[in-house]
C-alpha cells in the first residue's frame, strides 16, 4: 500500500513533504543502489516501530553514472544533513547554487527549499540523514528525539547555531564522513531491525561532530533569521513566488496559524513588512499574477484566470483589477 505523504499547508502539492520518489523509481529501475532505513512515506526498509522516533530517513544511494533523473525543488519535514563521499553533485538551495564535491558536507533546514541535479543526478556516492526536529518555521521551538543523547548545553548551542545560520554548505566537517560510512555499514548488515543500536549510537556521534566543527569554524550567526518577522517574510515570499499558492482559500487565521502566531501578532507585522492587512496583500499578489497571465497568455479565458488566481468569480475579479490597474482585464490584455 502506498505511504501517505505528508504536504504542509503552506504549499501546494509540488512542495509537499519530499517523497524521493525519483530516487525510488531510479533504485527500483536498477540504476542505482540504495541502503536507506525509513518511516513513512520515504523509500528504504521501513525502521522497527517505536524505534528511533523523528529519524524519517537515513542511508545512502550509489549512482555508478549519471543518471536521467533529480530532485527539484522540495522542502523536508525535518533538518537534512548529507555528506558526498565521492562523485560530484549540483546542488541548489534558497536560490544558490553548488556544484558539490567529496567530503563537502549540506545542511538544510525545514523551511529551505532546495534541489539535487541540475536537473540530472551526476555519478556520485551521497549519504544523508532527515531528522524531524518539531519545526516548519524559524521562529518555532525546536524539539529533539528524546534519543539523542547530547548535554542540553550542547543541543541549545547546536540549535543556536542551526537557526541563526543558513550557510548550506561546508567543507570536511571532521568526523562526520566516518559517521556516515559507519551508519552506511550498519544499515547495510541490517537484519530485521538489528542495526538500530549502531544507528542510534552512530547519529549522536554525527551531531556531536557537527557540532564540534561548527564551533571551530566560528559560524556567524544571525539572531534576525529565528524571528517572528523573517518567519512570516518566508510565507509571504512563499505566497508571491508561487502562483499555486495563490489559489489556497486562505482565511486570516489560517495565515496566521501556518506561521505559528496569534492572528493580532501576525496582522501587525504583515502591515509593518507590506503597508496592508493580510487579505490586502493577498489580493495583491493574486492580482499581480493575473496581470502577468494577461500578458503572455493572451488565449486564456477571464473566467478560468480569475478562478486560478484565487478570486470567487469573474465579476469580483474584473471589479479589484480595474480598481487597481485603471482598466477592465480584457482591455488590459490589448494595450
Amino acid at each position: 500500500m502506498p505511504r501517505s505523504i505528508p504536504i504542509f499547508r503552506d504549499h501546494d502539492e509540488t512542495y509537499r513533504a519530499d517523497s524521493c520518489r525519483p530516487l525510488a523509481q531510479a533504485a527500483d529501475s536498477g540504476a542505482l543502489q540504495l541502503k536507506a532505513m525509513c518511516q513513512g512515506h520515504y523509500p528504504g526498509k521501513l525502521l522497527p516501530p517505536q524505534s528511533l522516533p523523528g529519524l524519517k530517513m537515513i542511508g545512502f544511494w550509489d549512482a555508478p553514472d549519471q543518471q536521467d533523473w533529480g530532485l527539484s525543488w522540495h522542502y523536508n519535514e525535518g533538518i537534512e544533513l548529507a555528506l558526498l563521499e565521492t562523485g560530484s553533485l549540483d546542488f541548489a538551495v534558497d536560490g544558490r547554487e553548488y556544484l558539490l564535491r567529496p567530503d563537502d558536507v549540506t545542511l538544510a533546514r525545514p523551511w529551505q527549499r532546495h534541489s539535487i541535479g541540475k536537473p540530472l543526478v551526476s555519478a556520485s556516492r551521497l549519504h544523508w540523514i532527515i531528522l524531524d526536529v518539531g519545526v516548519r518555521r524559524p521562529n518555532q521551538e525546536w524539539k529533539w528525539p528524546s534519543w539523542l543523547l547530547l548535554s542540553k548545553r550542547d543541543l541549545d548551542e547546536l540549535t543556536n547555531i542551526l537557526r541563526h545560520s543558513e550557510q548550506s554548505v561546508y567543507r570536511a566537517i571532521p568526523g562526520i564522513r566516518e559517521c556516515f560510512l559507519q551508519i552506511a555499514a550498519a544499515i547495510v548488515s541490517d537484519r530485521d531491525g538489528s542495526c538500530i543500536s549502531h544507528i542510534a549510537i552512530r547519529v549522536n556521534d554525527l551531531f556531536l561532530h557537527l557540532l564540534e566543527g561548527l564551533r571551530r569554524k566560528q559560524v556567524r550567526l544571525d539572531q534576525s533569521l529565528s524571528s517572528t518577522r523573517r518567519t512570516i517574510d518566508l510565507f509571504l515570499v512563499d505566497l508571491k513566488s508561487h502562483p499555486e499558492h495563490l489559489s489556497i482559500d486562505w482565511t486570516v487565521e489560517e495565515m496566521a496559524s501556518n506561521c505559528g502566531l496569534r492572528v493580532t501578532q501576525f496582522v501587525h507585522h504583515v502591515r509593518c513588512l507590506t503597508n496592508m492587512s493580510p487579505l490586502q496583500y493577498l489580493n495583491h499578489c493574486r492580482l499581480d499574477q493575473a496581470a502577468k497571465v494577461l500578458r503572455t497568455n493572451r488565449e486564456k479565458a477571464i473566467t478560468a484566470l480569475a478562478l486560478e488566481c484565487g478570486f470567487s468569480s469573474s465579476q469580483y475579479f474584473a471589479t479589484v483589477f480595474a480598481r487597481r490597474f485603471g482598466c477592465a482585464p480584457s482591455a488590459f490584455r490589448k494595450d
